[in-house]
This record gives C-alpha cells, structure tokens and sequence, in this order.
C-alpha cells in the first residue's frame, strides 16, 4: 500500500494563503484519483478537492475558487495551494490516493488553523 506524508500546514491569517503538499511512496500517475479531505474540530471528515487520472478536477462549493488541487508526476507529489483563508477552513488536512484496484489510502493529515 502506498505511503502518503502531508506537509506545509500552519498557523495563517484569514485571507492568507498556504501550500500543502503530499508526499506519495510510488507513482501517482498510476493512480484512478487522488484527493484532499478535511476534518474540523468536532466535526466529520468532509471530501475537499479530486484530480483524477486523466486530470480532470473537482470541487467541493465551499472552495471553489479558492483552492487549486494539482500533481507533479515525478516528483509523486500531490498539492493543495489554498488562497483566501477562512476560520472555517480550518482542520486537518488529509490526502487520500485511489487506486484502480484495492482499498484507498490516506496520509496522517497536517494541521492547518487560520486564526488572527
């Protein structure tokens, strides 16, 4: 089972922006899709943001606009820029990797707290 390591979060200003990144063990590229979940204080693990295989990307509304999901092929990295920062973007960020057969794995998230 691939290995995914997030990392780039952090403490930001609302109307900030950060990066985040995941770090995969294999080659995304061989992958059905790839995504983003978060999950806030209280709250459940909510899906953010899908690339799929052929690199067509999804959504959810509440980021739309805001957040870019985008892979670079050799360096197996998954990335999440995130621009304009709300309170309520803030959670633990998770990657999540899809396999075409087999059962999906997920990184150890990183925290990201938008607060002034």
């Amino acid at each position: 089972q691939v290995q995914l390591a997030e990392s780039g979060g952090g403490l930001v200003q609302p109307g900030g922006s950060l990066r985040l990144s995941c770090a995969a063990s294999e080659n995304i590229f061989s992958f059905n899709a790839m995504a983003w979940y978060r999950q806030a204080p209280g709250k459940e693990r909510e899906w953010v943001t899908t690339i799929r295989s052929g690199g067509r990307t999804v959504y959810a509304d509440s980021v739309k606009g805001r957040f870019t999901i985008s892979r670079d092929n050799a360096l197996n990295t998954l990335y999440l820029q995130m621009n304009s920062l709300k309170p309520e973007d803030t959670a633990v960020y998770y990657c999540n990797a899809v396999p075409w057969v087999g059962v999906a794995s997920w990184g150890k998230g990183t925290l990201v707290t938008v607060s002034s």
